[in-house]
């Protein structure tokens, strides 16, 4: 196993293409905010009644830091009270609910500026919190195509609909040069305590940071399983997950759970790994020690840290049934579904040639852990 490095870890290109039968293309996205256009699917709607305002919102190449940062000084509000269901991309339009307490209801128009439209609001009873997402709906442009990619992106959709594509996590989940990723690991290994970061930021930081350690894991796991040619196969003491009610399961027959899988009736799952995660056994669990080996951390190095990671499953491999394919003057639209927790830029990795091009810094960071 290599050694693990913070500054390349959290690279994206260390997991292969699924569809490595077809050749990806050049092309450019998110060159303008225009061509990466992302709707929130939620959980639920607001009931019209109740002590929280659910805010519609659209923006336009605005961070989700920011937006929150704004709806704060319009409102009023403390930054805390304002509940969200998932973090979306900077270079992008993207619509989405937030919540604030409904006695900041008075100044509502003055949200639409500075690249924010409020489309509407509604009472509901519940603060609207992290993962309070069914998914999101894309439309994304890719630019300045070359001949034939049309036909080829077609091949790669065919396949994605049948097997799905790696569910990894990017790069801009580490940070520049590892530094979110390396904070976090400071703070599992005790070299840093939450004191050491700025009162202002800390509780967010240390989520992301945290969430970067779980997210390389996961990352790391998933390469070795593709590397292996075992991406698509279940071993003794895999876990689980059933596609229809998303329940956690441990592999104990093989064949029999072999069969299911191919049948579409569940799916592989890695760590975020947590003091709650449910842990493989056998074959699986000697893979996933290997994998805390190799960035010099125990499955106990968590347990400091539980109200920021709990630990999860997240599926290996995430199948697109309604991925189309169209023609667009300016190159090739892809429009998509994705489900809470999966990323739109690691489906385009199986489209395009060294990954997404743009021609903008997405400063956009991750969800928190789980």
């Amino acid at each position: 196993m290599t050694l693990f490095d913070v500054k390349t870890a959290g690279r994206d290109d260390v997991v292969p293409r699924l569809a490595a039968d077809v050749p990806p293309f050049s092309g450019k996205v998110k060159v303008e905010p225009e061509d990466f256009v992302v709707e929130e699917i939620p959980a639920y709607e607001p009931s019209g009644e109740g002590e929280h305002l659910f805010l519609w919102i659209e923006k336009r190449d605005l961070s989700g830091e920011r937006l929150i940062a704004h709806v704060a000084k319009k409102l009023g509000v403390n930054r805390d009270d304002i509940g969200t269901a998932g973090i979306k991309d900077r270079r992008a339009v993207t619509r989405q609910y937030l919540s604030v307490p409904a006695e900041f209801d008075g100044e509502l128009e003055s949200l639409n500026e500075d690249g924010v439209t409020l489309l509407s609001s509604s009472r509901h009873r519940n603060k609207l919190r992290t993962g309070h997402l069914a998914g999101n709906k894309f439309d994304l442009l890719i630019r300045e195509t070359p001949e034939g990619a049309i036909e080829r992106a077609e091949a790669i959709a065919s396949m994605i609909r049948q097997t799905g594509f790696p569910n990894l996590y990017g790069d801009q989940r580490f940070g520049n040069q590892g530094e979110t990723l390396k904070l976090g690991l400071d703070l599992l290994n005790g070299v840093k305590r939450s004191s050491d970061i700025p009162r202002a930021r800390r509780r967010f930081l240390m989520r992301l940071s945290i969430s970067a350690v779980q997210s390389v894991l996961f990352n790391k796991v998933l390469a070795e399983r593709m590397q292996d040619g075992l991406l698509a196969t279940v071993l003794a003491g895999d876990v689980l997950q059933k596609r229809r009610t998303g329940g956690l399961f441990v592999a104990e027959n093989v064949e029999t759970e072999q069969a299911r899988m191919q049948q579409g009736e569940v799916s592989l799952t890695g760590p975020m790994f947590g003091p709650k995660m449910l842990a493989p056994t056998g074959i699986a669990a000697g893979r996933e020690s290997r994998v805390l080996e190799w960035i010099g951390l125990t499955r106990d190095a968590f347990t400091t840290y539980r109200d920021l990671s709990s630990g999860t499953r997240r599926p290996l491999t995430v199948i697109v049934p309604d991925l189309v394919v169209l023609t667009d003057p300016l190159g090739v639209r892809l429009q998509f579904t994705l489900p809470s927790g999966a990323y739109a830029t690691s489906l385009l990795k199986e489209f395009l040639t060294s990954g997404p091009q743009t021609n903008a810094t997405d400063d956009e960071s991750p969800p928190p852990a789980e």
